[in-house]
């Protein structure tokens, strides 16, 4: 026998891009990927030059034409497999929350994916790598508790 390969582990970033609907209620960005359809965070891999966070920016400006301003750290990591060619391999994504400034009339993918606003329970359903969901309902639960931490005026 051989010797047993070393596991291959990818990083990439992810933006959970989100915004308050008119009626106050949480909506959160996803976009479909280009391959197979399945609902996603707008995501992708490091970017030499740019930090993390500002990477997550570019994927969301890119796929999904929206500009905003991502959290510096991460709020959470999730795993997913990524299918190549060839073979598979694990992928660590860490998710940098991103308030949405400004959507735009086109963009680099516009075209190449779906881009839907959807609420937390639809995120949940869409989600097209089980890893998301938990990532989806941490930020929700943590985004109710500062809601409710938040002093009124």
């Amino acid at each position: 026998m051989g010797k047993a390969s070393k596991p291959i582990l990818f990083e990439q970033v992810a933006a959970l891009v989100h915004r308050r609907a008119p009626g106050g209620g949480l909506q959160i960005l996803m976009v479909t990927t280009r391959e197979t359809g399945r609902w996603i965070l707008p995501r992708g891999w490091t970017i030499k030059g740019l930090k993390p966070h500002e990477a997550a920016e570019t994927e969301a400006f890119e796929e999904a034409g929206v500009i905003g301003k991502a959290d510096r750290k991460p709020f959470t990591v999730y795993r997913y497999i990524k299918r190549f060619p060839k073979k598979t391999a694990a992928v660590v994504v860490a998710v940098y929350p991103m308030t949405v400034e400004r959507e735009l009339d086109d963009w680099p993918e516009k075209g190449q994916r779906d881009v839907a606003w959807v609420t937390p329970e639809e995120a949940v359903a869409r989600a097209g790598d089980p890893g998301l969901i938990p990532v989806i309902t941490q930020f929700v639960d943590a985004s109710a508790a500062e809601e409710i931490d938040r002093p009124t005026a």
